[in-house]
């Protein structure tokens, strides 16, 4: 997993405020009733993110993420993978998540998205005009082939991805891809990000790529202090890329 019970989301370089924020219940197009959250900007600008966990689900790190993107005026909502197979909402340390993780499917996670990018659309969720997905970690890669199922999306972030999660979805794809590496990362070389993006260079994908040198799988975490920095950066990044293709 990325994040522990302990940690906490960086904060956004703007100083707004959410104006509402809590637990939401959405439906999938199969039926399926998922856990959400929700949190809403009080400054809106007419963007909204759907927020993509890592294998743990939802749980309170993206819970809390997504009040930080919504005081940075982005209407957000964040979603769990697991209503399924998981018989409670526990996503705390104490969830064994991987059982659930094997469960799940490229077109289910792409319905609940679905789900999440219709609620943001309507008047409960900010009726924001562009919507984009952010991931990290199973989440990151999640995030960049939402690229291929929801093509009408504005752009796609994932931190700290898989890229070989993301190759056999590459020829579909075509919101812009934010791509962010943990230069330390363990889980994926420096290698696999580079094939990565020239697979997307080659599809005509249109895509941005940051490698933050050193950095650790996860570095993106207030708790970590000595990469503050980085984590400054990528908030920065993120809100430009938003107001670039938003």
């Amino acid at each position: 997993m990325c994040y522990s019970d302990d940690a906490r989301p960086p904060l956004p370089p703007v100083g707004g405020a959410a104006a509402d924020h809590g637990d939401l219940t959405l439906t999938s197009s199969d039926g399926t009733e998922f856990a959400a959250y929700y949190a809403r900007a009080s400054r809106p600008t007419g963007a909204g993110m759907v927020v993509l966990p890592d294998v743990r689900g939802l749980h309170q790190f993206f819970k809390e993420l997504a009040q930080r993107f919504a005081e940075a005026g982005i209407d957000s909502v964040a979603i769990d993978y697991f209503a399924r197979t998981a018989e409670t909402a526990d996503r705390s340390d104490s969830f064994a998540y991987m059982p659930h993780v094997e469960k799940t499917t490229p077109e289910n996670l792409a319905a609940d998205v679905g789900a999440a990018i219709a609620y943001l659309r309507s008047p409960d969720g900010g009726a924001v005009k562009s919507v984009f997905t952010v991931g990290f970690c199973f989440g990151g890669s999640n995030s960049w082939n939402q690229s291929a199922a929801h093509p009408d999306l504005s752009g796609c972030i994932g931190f700290y991805g898989r890229p070989v999660r993301g190759e056999p979805f590459v020829p579909k794809m075509k919101a812009p891809l934010m791509i962010m590496v943990a230069g330390a990362d363990g889980a994926t070389t420096p290698e696999q990000s580079r094939e990565f993006e020239r697979e997307l260079t080659r599809a005509g994908v249109p895509h941005e790529q940051h490698v933050y040198e050193g950095a650790p799988h996860s570095f993106f975490d207030r708790s970590f202090e000595q990469w503050k920095d980085a984590c400054d950066d990528a908030w920065r990044r993120m809100l430009e890329f938003v107001k670039k293709h938003g």
